[in-house]
């Protein structure tokens, strides 16, 4: 096309005044006008504007292909805006998009903090648990939330687990007449703000951050006992060698302890659990951690409950491998597929050592052993070995 018939606007608080020429004249030129009411109202475009519908609908706009049509979104409609949903569904040439500043670069700019720095987080539907990977002290945290009642909620959130010593600001309608910024601690903050145009920007204190290690303590997790040793887990993962934005099988995913530490990572996992009890534990354990987005987890027994799954990265079997199991996974690996099985039984090992001999890899039988009290000394208290084999597709 030779002209992009959709222009997609980014507008702040200063309304009219605060957009570039271009970004005039394509409002101007615009038979159609999409938008927030506030956004309508701050760009004055009459009988042209159409609110979005509730919930969000890009199709609308796409019903004015080929007219000359406007989106408008608060400032940068590519962070946490409409942007990146519509240009997903058109072709290159069809659009054109001009920014204006978000409103973490506005927070940001307001409080002198260097943005690359700081954790950027749109809180409108997300639970708080999100941020539990990065709070740590002096981290630096922006937030866009739903409404004045949030920032309350976040405080008392933050002071319950133990960060009430953080600095906190609210900042309101960033870059227009009513901006508002106040600072206060977590644990003193109280009450609702008016409006909904709220920010919040934490500078965590006083509360202990999540390890980066490999190998969390068991005691973070909910479990029955059928959960992945810290040790042995810490083998696993080095094993498995999580990379961000890779997909991870955990099969007879106990407690999803291993799942939760590659979803850290930066991963996403497919939890496998036949028992509910035990899938209940895992969801419990991926909302408490902040990733229950990035944690599938699926009740049923494998080999049967992996048929439709997305083809893995990397696979963990933390127990009760047969050949039928191992036949299922290995047909699904591509190449470069890492696959990772435990076993704590003669028989497993058994086919741990025939699966090793005919596929290579690295096989290694672990014993451990903790100081326990006996009578008025100590001695070692053995655990049961566990045979990991770990290899390459």
């Amino acid at each position: 096309m030779a002209d992009p018939w959709l222009t997609i606007i980014g507008i702040g608080e200063d309304g009219l005044d605060g957009l570039s020429e271009a970004s005039r004249n394509a409002l101007a030129k615009a038979e159609t006008v999409f938008g927030g009411e506030r956004h309508l109202s701050l760009a004055d475009v009459g009988s042209r504007g159409h609110p979005w519908p509730v919930p969000f609908d890009a199709d609308v706009v796409l019903s004015c292909r080929g007219r000359p049509t406007a989106v408008l979104a608060s400032g940068d409609p590519f962070w946490h805006g409409a942007g990146a949903s519509l240009a997903e569904k058109l072709d290159a040439g069809e659009w054109t998009a001009h920014s204006a500043p978000s409103t973490f670069s506005l927070a940001a700019a307001r409080l002198g903090w260097r943005l690359e720095t700081a954790a950027c987080f749109g809180l409108h539907a997300a639970p708080f648990e999100r941020l539990i990977p990065h709070l740590a002290n002096d981290a630096r945290i922006l937030c866009l939330v739903r409404d004045g009642k949030a920032p309350g909620d976040l405080a008392k959130w933050l002071s319950e687990r133990g960060w009430g010593a953080s600095a906190f600001w609210t900042l309101a309608a960033l870059g227009g007449p009513r901006e508002s910024i106040v600072e206060h601690r977590a644990d003193g903050f109280a009450g609702d703000l008016a409006g909904n145009l709220v920010a919040i920007a934490v500078e965590a204190r006083g509360g202990r951050g999540i390890p980066r290690s490999s190998g969390l303590s068991d005691d973070l997790f909910v479990h029955d006992g059928q959960i992945t040793k810290r040790p042995v887990r810490a083998l696993a993962l080095s094993a498995l060698a999580p990379r961000a934005g890779e997909r991870l099988w955990d099969v007879g995913a106990g407690s999803g302890s291993i799942s939760v530490e590659w979803a850290l990572c930066g991963g996403t996992a497919i939890a496998i659990e036949a028992r509910e009890d035990r899938a209940a534990n895992i969801r419990s354990n991926a909302a408490a951690f902040g990733l229950a987005h990035r944690i599938t987890v699926v009740t049923g027994k494998a080999p049967e409950a992996l048929a439709g799954q997305e083809v893995p990265d990397a696979v963990f079997i933390g127990g009760g491998l047969d050949r039928a199991l191992f036949d299922a996974v290995w047909s699904r690996l591509s190449p470069g597929a890492r696959l990772v099985a435990h076993s704590v039984t003669l028989e497993t090992e058994a086919l741990l050592g025939e699966l090793h001999q005919r596929h290579g890899g690295e096989l290694m039988r672990v014993e451990i052993a903790h100081a326990a009290p006996l009578g008025r000394y100590r001695s070692w208290e053995a655990a049961r070995p566990v045979v990991q084999w770990s290899t390459v597709r």
